[in-house]
């Protein structure tokens, strides 16, 4: 924790740092809040609603990898199903 720092400090860096790492590692919301140890619900509320007073810009750029992600989510999840139940018939043969 940063003791140092006040908690609104601490709240905006986190923001900050979220944002750049989704931009920069074009992640979910989930792998970003494995990453970071907090909840898909904080994540969201950093970059969708703190982010925005905070670094519009990046704000902005957050929110078109976040769009594409949702866009795609259909077709990971489709995936991942089809993996699922490849690798339950090659364990059946």
């Amino acid at each position: 924790m940063y003791w140092g720092l006040s908690l609104k400090t601490y709240i905006e860096d986190r923001a900050i740092e979220i944002g750049t790492y989704i931009i920069n590692c074009n992640a979910t919301v989930r792998q970003t809040a494995r990453k970071f140890g907090v909840s898909k619900s904080t994540v969201h509320k950093d970059v969708s609603e703190r982010l925005i007073y905070i670094n519009p810009i990046l704000a902005g750029e957050v929110r078109k990898v976040l769009d594409v992600n949702k866009a795609e989510r259909h077709i990971r999840g489709g995936m991942a199903t089809r993996e699922k139940y490849l690798h339950q018939r090659q364990e059946e043969s």
